[in-house]
């Protein structure tokens, strides 16, 4: 996407120079949660035990519905969306009796010696310490950053709700770091306890992950619960969010918040709209930028006055009643920068589904269909809950009236009505 030479960004800033890239933040706030699980080895091993037990389970009784577990079931999880991975854990959590227990059956009647070995190796790895503490952990850290994820997928997102969700991610993943320690430890070691799982003593020492046992690198096992798996996670978490959730690349998307009618235009704010201005520079001149201070003065005040629009609840449908009152032509340059606001949306997810959609339509077998015809059917599919709304009968009377045709469309069934004495 933002490659150098031939990255989508390029490609786009060669045609307009002026044009403003912005990262999509659910895209983002995804890629944090990749870095954290392949940076720690501990964390990739368990996400890695995980999937293979939700793999030999999937034809297991667990999954098929039967039991007293019937209504629910593991989630399988996605690669693309770490969403699932949090709902999986949710799921071991609450069945975890359930999963030991069908593990041990296959260990024991599994028809493939291959299966009977795995599932033995499985349950002896989910009952350890480790596999229980991080579990526990990231329930907590994924359960922090899936609300987050779902809100950036929505398909008209708030920003202003979308920067003040970051904020509250980042100070609550630093709070965890400083004074959760105590609180997950308690919780593991209850957890093991109540199904007779070996609790290890915090001060005895054990071999340093990474290190063969030759080397004789020894550490204690606080040290490598606390350190090496506990602060290790939410460190590389806090530091990837401060990365990739910065105050300079969120400077123009809260300038852009300030638009929001939402509230009675309570985020409007004089001055961000007037920097907002100066980076499109090129759509304002020196004397427009000039113009629009008093401008916004203007506006602000008309629109607080306007039921009409302090009904408004997205920065969507502002413009729409701007040009229906003719108030766009009263404030051109504000209705200038809200077309430019509406040009950068904080998540691109639901682009990604019309390119998805695009596999659907064009198949190996419609490859030659062309552009216009593909757009057309791309409009029916991605907007097919509108389509469904309109009934055949309208589609074919406007199709009709577009132009004279030989065939005609059936008349309307005359009524009858009966006439009783």
């Amino acid at each position: 996407m933002h490659g150098e030479l031939n990255g989508l960004k390029k490609l786009v800033l060669d045609v307009n120079p002026y044009a403003f890239y912005v990262h999509c933040f659910a895209h983002q706030l995804q890629l944090v949660v990749v870095v954290v699980v392949k940076g720690v080895l501990a964390v990739s091993d368990f996400f890695g035990h995980t999937n293979k037990i939700v793999n030999m389970l999937e034809h297991g009784e667990i999954l098929s519905g039967k039991g007293e577990h019937q209504e629910t079931s593991l989630a399988r999880p996605g690669d693309t969306r770490w969403g699932s991975h949090h709902k999986t854990l949710i799921r071991i959590y609450q069945m975890w009796d359930s999963v030991v227990e069908v593990l041990h059956g296959i260990s024991l009647d599994g028809a493939d010696a291959d299966d009977r070995g795995l599932a033995s190796g499985f349950m002896i790895n989910m009952e350890t310490f480790e596999f229980v503490l991080i579990l526990h952990l990231m329930l907590r850290v994924l359960g922090l950053t899936n609300d987050l994820s779902q809100a950036l997928q929505q398909k008209d997102q708030n920003i202003v709700c979308a920067m003040n969700m970051i904020v509250s991610v980042k100070s609550l993943l630093q709070k965890l770091r400083d004074d959760g320690w105590e609180p997950l430890l308690i919780s593991t070691t209850n957890f093991c306890a109540a199904r007779n799982i070996i609790v290890p003593n915090m001060n005895d020492n054990i071999s340093a992950r990474v290190y063969p046992r030759r080397s004789r690198k020894m550490v204690t096992c606080l040290h490598h619960y606390k350190v090496t798996i506990f602060n290790e996670v939410l460190d590389r978490n806090i530091v990837e969010m401060n990365n990739r959730f910065s105050e300079t690349s969120t400077r123009l998307l809260k300038c852009i918040a300030c638009l929001d009618p939402r509230d009675s235009f309570s985020n409007f704010d004089h001055d961000k709209l007037v920097e907002l201005a100066n980076i499109y520079s090129i759509d304002f001149s020196s004397q427009e930028r000039y113009l629009l201070t008093d401008q916004l003065n203007i506006y602000i005040d008309v629109m607080k006055r306007s039921t009409e629009f302090l009904a408004c609840d997205s920065l969507s449908s502002l413009p729409l009643k701007l040009v229906q009152s003719r108030q766009h032509l009263v404030f051109p340059l504000v209705y200038r920068l809200i077309r430019l606001a509406l040009t950068l949306p904080v998540a691109t997810a639901s682009v990604e589904r019309v390119f998805s959609a695009m596999n659907i339509i064009k198949t190996g077998l419609r490859n030659k269909m062309g552009d216009d015809w593909l757009n057309d059917l791309m409009v029916c599919f991605v907007e097919r809950e509108i389509f469904a709304k309109i009934s055949d009968k309208e589609i074919m009377v406007h199709f009709h009236a577009l132009k004279s045709r030989r065939g005609h469309l059936p008349p309307e069934p005359r009524v009858h009505y009966a006439i009783t004495s």
